[in-house]
């Protein structure tokens, strides 16, 4: 199963690999970059224990060109799900530059797809930028509710907020009653 023992990074989710490639694919010319969380794999009733790479965040103000990508680090959520990193290399070479190195320090493992962005045109390495076997693990994902509010949760607020002034004048009663003829 590569280097990751119990406890590591035991695969990742079919699911968060296609977003990677279309995301990617979505991006060209220029690269693409995200970060990569995970789930405990026995939430997946997996016989191993470990994470599951389940989410790959975008970090707003990300910046990228067809050569580089960059975050700016104070906008990365520090979260005990945090896996590593994961970016395109849109000329399509699945090994990490000196600069991808340099940010691979932090996390467990890091992910490089390459144009053309087919199933196959991506690979995985560790924090010193050696190639390690990633199982892509087709595993249900947890439904999450993202928000906790539906469209008429919004629908309501919104009405509410119509039937009064920004003054808290009840916009419901009729004129008359406000004082206004």
């Amino acid at each position: 199963m590569g280097i990751f023992r119990s406890g590591e990074v035991v695969g990742i989710a079919e699911a968060a690999l296609e977003f990677a490639l279309e995301a990617s694919e979505d991006a060209h010319p220029d690269e693409y970059m995200g970060f990569l969380r995970g789930e405990d794999a026995r939430k997946f009733d997996l016989d191993y224990e470990g994470t599951v790479l389940t989410d790959i965040l975008v970090i707003p103000g990300t910046e990228s060109n067809p050569v580089s990508a960059t975050v700016d680090s104070n906008m990365i959520p520090n979260s005990s799900r945090a896996a590593g990193s994961i970016h395109s290399h849109p000329n399509g070479v699945l090994r990490p530059s000196d600069a991808d190195l340099q940010t691979f320090g932090k996390g467990k493992v890091h992910v490089i797809v390459g144009a053309p962005y087919r199933k196959s045109d991506w690979q995985a390495f560790d924090r010193e930028g050696n190639p390690v076997d990633l199982p892509v693990l087709d595993v249900e994902m947890p439904e999450d509710e993202f928000f906790d509010f539906s469209q008429e949760d919004i629908d309501a607020e919104l009405m509410e907020e119509s039937d009064y002034g920004a003054d808290g004048t009840d916009f419901r009663s009729e004129p008359d009653e406000r004082g206004e003829r």
